[in-house]
C-alpha cells in the first residue's frame, strides 16, 4: 500500500514517523524514573516500525494512477482490519473482567490482571479501538463516495489512523501499567491527551477539505452525523482533560477541576461521548449502508436533517443526569433530567425513519443476514435510548444508580445498537473494498448475527435482573430502620447473574471472532483479476447520492 504514495508523500510519511521516534525516545530519556518513560519506549517502537515500512517502498516506482478519476480506499481497508483487531482483543478482555466478578480467583494475583487495570483495557478498546477506527474507516468511505470526490491527499487518511492507534495503544497500555486519570472513558494521561488532539484536528480538517472538494451540490446526512461526532469530540475532549502536569518528565497530572465541578465537567464529557462517539458517528453509518443495503431510499430525508439537530441540541445537557442526588445542584439535576426525556423524541425518530426504510424491503431482511445486524441495530438504538431517558427520571434512578442495571443499559447500547450496525456495516463494506460479489461465507454471516444476539440479550437481561435486585436489596430496611442485607448477601444473589454475564459475553466475542476470520478469507481469497483493479470507481461519475423519499 505504501507505493502508492508518490515519492514526496513517502518522504512526508518517512519525516513525521522520524519525529514520533525523536518523541517517542525524548519521552524515554526523561521519564526514565517514571511510567512515562516505559511509554516512551512503547512511542518509539510504533513511530519506527511505521518508518521502516514506509522507507521500504521508498525507491519504488512512482504510482501511475489517476488520482481525478479513483478514490482512495487504502486506509480504509486498513481501518476496517484494525477496528475487528481490537474488537476481538478487547472484547475478550471483557469476558475476563466479567469472569473475575464471578470467580474472583481469574485475578492470578498480580497487579496487572486486577478489575481496576483490565476494565478500562476493555472499556477504551471497544469504544475507542473497535468502534473508533470503524468510525475512521468507514467514513472515508462514505464521505468520497457522497461527495464524489477522492480525499484531497493521502498522507493526512495514514496520519489520522495509524495516529489514533497509537493513542489507544498508549492507552492501553498505560492501565495495564497504573496510569490513569481515573475519569470514566478518558483515563490517558496527559501527553497522551496532547497527542489525540492533534490527530483529531488533522481528522477534522481531512473532512472539511474533502466536503470543500465535493463534486455533488448536496452534502449528504451521514455527513452530518459524522462532523457532528468529529467536531463535538474535539471539544468534549479538549475540556474535560484540562490539567496541569506535576512534572513533565512523568505521567502524573491534576485535572484543573475540582470537586463536584470536576464531576460535572467528567459527566458533561462521558455522557456526550455516549451521545458523539457511539451515537452521531454511527448513526452516519447507518443512514449509509442500510438504504444502500436494502436498496430503497430514505423513508424520510427532512425527519434525519430533524432528528440530527435535535440529537445535537438536547444531548448535550443530559450528562447531570448521572449525578443525581449528589452535591450537584438540584436545577443542574433536573435540567439534566429534563433534556434525556426530550431526547427520546430524535433519537425515535432515527430508530424509527431506519425501520421505515425497510418496508418493501423486509424480505431482503429474512434473507440477508448482513442487512439483519443493521435492522436489529435500529430497534436496539430504539430500545436503548427510551431505557435511558426512562432512567434518567429521577425516582427511577433512585432504585438504578450505581447497581447492574446502568450496565445493562449501557451494553443494550454497546453491544446491540454499536457493535451490530459496526458489523453489519463491515459486511456490506468488505466486498465493496475487495471487489468481491459477496462475503467468504454467507453461513458465517449468520452464525455470528445469532451468536450476537443472542449473547447481546443473555448479558443485558442478566444485568437488568442483576440491577434491580440489587437496587431492591439495598433499600429493604427492618422494622428498628436498619439495613435487611448485607453487602455479602447482595455478591451472593449476584452470582448467578455474574456467571450468565460472562456466558452472553462469550457468545458475543465468538460471533466476532468468526466476523473477524470471514473477512480475512474474503480478503485472501481475491481473485488475481480483481486484485489487478485498483480503485475502479469514479468520484465524478459512479456511485450517485442515495435517493431520498422527499
Amino acid at each position: 500500500m505504501m507505493s502508492n504514495l508518490t515519492g514526496t508523500e513517502r518522504t512526508s510519511g518517512m519525516l513525521i514517523s522520524g519525529m514520533g521516534v525523536v518523541i517517542g525516545l525524548t519521552m524515554a530519556i526523561v521519564g526514565r524514573t517514571d511510567v512515562m518513560g516505559a511509554q516512551g519506549w512503547i512511542v518509539l517502537a510504533f513511530s519506527a516500525v511505521v518508518f521502516f515500512m514506509v522507507a521500504n517502498a521508498l525507491y519504488h516506482p512512482e504510482p501511475t494512477e489517476d488520482r481525478t478519476t479513483s478514490y482512495y480506499d487504502d486506509p480504509t481497508k486498513v481501518g476496517i482490519v484494525l477496528a475487528l483487531v481490537w474488537a476481538v482483543v478487547a472484547m475478550g478482555i471483557g469476558v475476563w473482567v466479567a469472569a473475575q466478578l464471578a470467580w474472583p480467583g481469574l485475578r492470578f494475583d498480580a497487579a496487572w490482571s486486577s478489575f481496576g487495570r483490565i476494565r478500562p483495557v476493555h472499556t477504551s478498546g471497544v469504544i475507542f479501538g473497535f468502534g473508533g477506527n470503524a468510525l475512521i474507516a468507514t467514513s472515508y468511505h462514505i464521505m468520497q463516495r457522497t461527495s464524489r470526490a477522492r480525499m484531497p491527499d493521502q498522507v493526512t487518511p495514514w496520519f489520522v489512523l495509524l495516529g489514533f492507534n497509537l493513542f489507544c495503544i498508549i492507552a492501553a497500555s498505560g492501565y495495564l501499567m497504573g496510569v490513569t486519570q481515573s475519569k470514566e472513558y478518558a483515563e490517558p494521561e496527559w501527553y497522551a491527551d496532547i497527542w489525540l488532539v492533534v490527530v483529531w484536528v488533522a481528522y477534522f480538517v481531512l473532512y472539511i477539505r474533502t466536503l470543500a472538494r465535493r463534486n455533488e451540490p448536496h452534502i449528504y446526512v451521514a455527513n452530518w452525523y459524522y462532523l457532528a461526532f468529529i467536531l463535538v469530540v474535539a471539544v468534549l475532549h479538549i475540556v474535560n482533560n484540562l490539567a496541569i502536569p506535576a512534572s513533565l518528565a512523568g505521567a502524573k497530572s491534576y485535572s484543573a477541576f475540582s470537586g463536584v465541578q470536576d464531576a460535572m465537567t467528567q459527566w458533561w464529557y462521558g455522557h456526550n461521548a455516549v451521545a458523539f462517539f457511539l451515537t452521531s458517528g454511527f448513526l452516519g453509518m447507518l443512514y449509509y449502508f442500510l438504504p444502500k443495503r436494502a436498496e430503497r431510499p430514505i423513508y424520510s430525508y427532512r425527519l434525519s436533517i430533524l432528528s440530527f439537530w435535535g440529537i445535537t441540541f438536547f444531548y448535550i445537557w443530559a450528562g447531570s443526569h448521572h449525578l443525581h442526588y449528589t452535591a450537584l445542584p438540584h436545577w443542574v439535576q433536573t435540567l439534566g433530567m429534563t433534556f434525556s426525556v426530550m431526547l427520546l423524541i430524535p433519537s425515535w425518530a432515527s430508530a424509527g425513519n431506519a425501520l421505515m426504510t425497510l418496508n418493501g424491503a423486509w424480505h431482503k431482511v429474512r434473507d440477508d443476514a448482513t442487512l439483519r445486524f443493521m435492522m436489529v441495530a435500529a430497534v436496539f438504538y430504539g430500545l436503548s435510548t427510551f431505557e435511558g431517558s426512562f432512567m434518567a427520571i429521577r425516582p427511577v434512578n433512585a432504585l438504578s444508580h450505581y447497581t447492574d442495571w446502568t450496565i445493562g443499559h449501557v451494553h443494550a447500547g454497546a453491544m446491540g445498537w454499536v457493535a451490530l450496525i459496526t458489523f453489519g456495516s463491515i459486511y456490506a463494506l468488505t466486498p465493496v473494498l475487495w471487489h468481491r460479489e459477496r462475503m467468504y461465507s454467507a453461513k458465517a454471516v449468520e452464525w455470528h448475527f445469532w451468536l450476537a444476539l443472542a449473547g447481546t440479550v443473555i448479558y443485558v437481561f442478566a444485568m437488568w435482573n442483576s440491577g434491580i435486585t440489587q437496587g431492591l436489596m439495598w433499600r429493604t430496611y427492618t422494622q428498628s430502620g436498619t439495613l435487611r442485607f448485607s453487602f455479602t448477601d447482595t455478591l451472593i444473589a449476584m452470582h448467578p447473574y455474574y456467571v450468565a454475564r460472562a456466558l452472553g459475553g462469550l457468545l458475543f466475542v465468538t460471533g466476532a471472532c468468526i466476523g473477524f476470520w470471514n473477512v480475512i478469507m474474503t480478503i485472501r481469497h481475491v481473485s488475481k483479476q480483481n486484485r489487478e483493479l485498483d480503485h475502479p470507481t469514479s468520484p465524478k461519475a459512479t456511485e450517485p447520492v442515495l435517493p431520498v423519499a422527499e
